[in-house]
């Protein structure tokens, strides 16, 4: 094994055994093996990528084995643990690991989603750190009682309630939401959740069940909302890429007018007292981004939760993560908004990441072959979600110059595999 990789890693094999080094191919026990795959992928600008393909379909058992073993290199249990790679049926055997540090569960549980920060409370390792705990605490996903009970375990260092009674009443609950529900409450009419009626939303008289989602949300995201401070308004990929050049003409100094000279009058020229406008008269209207820049982030999280259709596709842009992830608990979103959310380039990560995690969203097969062609989707969640393409959606995508090579590859492989198997039907 050391002999292998001693020459792996001086490039001392032909390419003919490089290439099947990185297709898991070589002759070697599946602990080698993995040790191979991982330092390919993160070291071998040839192979690498298909080194990458290979281990996010590894056999589950023998990358668990490698995964609770205290004798599993450094290098690996570093790439299994990533949030970039991480695998959730991995992850328990991991955490419990003594050979993964605190620092590596640190950096997990900083970026942790939902799905991953559920396992890390369900880990007595994990939970044994003061640092990971720490850290969870200010995690936007965590929940009040989840908060709150480690707080009670870092002052008594008792055992905490298991986390499962804690989540299990959330999922229930979307799960019994029809996928053309618009609404995050029972209580509001279903009428009002339509999509039809989006660009209505922010006219509407704010009623009961929108103060509450808001106040929700603003209290679940206490933590960041204060950390954000007042943070302005600023587009992911910039203001001229969201509203277009043609948004922001260009005038030559000839066109530009000159001020007016005053005419001479009769009457003296009034104080600045009363220039002022009266009080009472209506301010100018102002248009959609006038009025997001003039807010906080606390009011554009409220306009997220409680606007339309015209704001939301703004806010999902805005570079405060807290502000965008709220357009999508927003009640009134509709289906065709988070399809485009899905394909667009210019949102953060942690966007990408969130739609996969709302059930309703994934029940919409547009939002999820959307979200595997967008060259900005982590590969992890890319590779993930694959499966789940139609024929047709994976032979184009083999040919999308503009997605990662992993995924080509293994779009093409799936396109090959469900043609064979249409064929002998």
């Amino acid at each position: 094994m050391a002999r292998m990789i001693e020459q792996i890693r001086a490039s001392k094999l032909p390419s003919n055994m490089m290439q099947f080094a990185a297709r898991g191919a070589l002759q070697v026990p599946a602990a080698e093996n993995i040790e191979i795959l991982v330092y390919l992928a993160l070291h071998n600008k040839v192979f690498g990528e298909l080194a990458r393909m290979t281990l996010a379909g590894w056999d589950e058992k023998s990358s668990l084995a490698a995964a609770s073993d205290p004798q599993t290199s450094n290098e690996v249990l570093e790439y299994f643990i990533s949030i970039d790679h991480v695998r959730p049926k991995l992850l328990p055997a991991l955490l419990e690991n003594p050979s993964v540090t605190e620092k590596q569960l640190l950096k997990l549980a900083t970026s942790a989603m939902r799905d991953i920060v559920e396992v890390i409370l369900k880990s007595p390792r994990a939970r044994s750190f003061a640092g990971v705990r720490d850290v969870l605490k200010s995690n936007p996903y965590l929940r009040k009682e989840e908060i709150e009970e480690l707080r009670q375990f870092s002052i008594a260092g008792l055992k905490p309630v298991p986390v499962p009674d804690l989540t299990a009443p959330v999922v229930d609950q979307e799960a019994r939401q029809p996928p053309e529900l618009q609404s995050a409450s029972s209580a509001e009419p279903p009428e009002a959740a339509s999509p039809d009626h989006d660009h209505d939303a922010v006219a509407d008289p704010a009623g009961p069940v929108d103060d509450e989602t808001v106040a929700v949300y603003m209290k679940e995201h206490a933590h960041d909302i204060a950390a954000e401070g007042e943070k302005p308004f600023q587009a992911i990929g910039g203001i001229v890429e969201l509203l277009g050049q043609d948004f922001f003409p260009v005038l030559d100094s000839e066109e530009i007018p000159s001020p007016a000279a005053p005419e001479p009058s009769a009457t003296p020229a009034p104080s600045a007292t009363a220039a002022k406008p009266a009080i009472g008269i209506a301010p100018k209207r102002q248009n959609t981004m006038q009025k997001i820049n003039g807010l906080d982030v606390k009011g554009r999280i409220q306009l997220a939760l409680k606007g339309n259709k015209e704001e939301r596709s703004i806010l999902i842009r805005d570079g405060t993560k807290v502000v965008a992830l709220a357009v999508l608990d927003a009640p009134k979103l509709s289906d065709g908004e988070v399809e485009k959310f899905a394909s667009q380039k210019n949102v953060l990560e942690a966007v990408l990441r969130q739609i996969p995690l709302k059930r309703r969203f994934m029940k919409n097969y547009i939002v999820v072959r959307n979200m595997v062609a967008n060259p900005r989707t982590p590969l992890d969640l890319g590779l993930g979600l694959m499966k789940n393409v139609l024929i047709g959606d994976l032979k184009n995508l083999s040919a999308n110059k503009e997605i990662s090579e992993t995924v080509r590859k293994l779009a093409l492989k799936l396109y090959k595999q469900k043609l064979d198997a249409a064929n002998k039907k």
